[in-house]
């Protein structure tokens, strides 16, 4: 198979059951920024790989669980509307979501004040993911009511485990958060 198709050249790119849409579509920016994010996501990831500390090996299994996640989102996203999908959001992936927040969370300082994204490179790079998310949030939403609101609920708790995770990895990693001074 090759990875070039040339039907993308004007402009176009198909849908799940091959809807042609321009590239600029809503749909596309909502499922392009999942995918951005899932990149973002195993970039900060990639820098945990060769850093030791407990629960390490439990955080990337649920690292890898959320990106597979991710491109089921970006399935229903998708999805054109009135059309059958064949990926769905299980309502699972929000609850493990508000687990892993539960117990990251339950052991970290709490905050006092705001934190400027940073500290370790894995940290800042699921900061950036965080932010990634939030877009994608923003751009499903957009969509209007036909989204499922399972996706929405997702990508919302989503950020917010994002932000838990930065500061547990600096946290475990002994980086220090840098707070903002007005």
């Amino acid at each position: 198979m090759k990875i070039y198709t040339k039907t993308g050249d004007k402009g176009t790119t198909s849908l799940i059951y091959g809807k042609r849409v321009a590239k600029t579509d809503p749909l596309v920016e909502a499922y392009g920024t999942c995918d951005e994010a899932n990149s973002a996501i195993g970039m900060g990831v990639s820098h945990l790989r060769g850093e030791q500390f407990e629960e390490k090996d439990e955080l990337l299994k649920a690292f890898g669980r959320i990106q597979t996640t991710l491109f089921h989102v970006g399935a229903e996203l998708a999805t054109p509307e009135g059309k059958e999908v064949k990926w769905t959001l299980e309502p699972e992936e929000i609850r493990a979501l508000e687990e892993w927040i539960d117990k990251y969370d339950a052991e970290l300082p709490a905050l006092r004040n705001f934190i400027l994204p940073g500290g370790h490179p894995a940290a800042a790079g699921l900061h950036f993911a965080r932010t990634v998310v939030r877009r994608a949030e923003r751009a499903a939403i957009s969509l209007g009511g036909h989204v499922n609101p399972d996706v929405i609920a997702y990508l919302n708790r989503l950020s917010d485990f994002l932000f838990v995770a930065a500061r547990y990895v600096n946290m475990k990693l002994g980086c220090s958060e840098d707070i903002l001074h007005s």
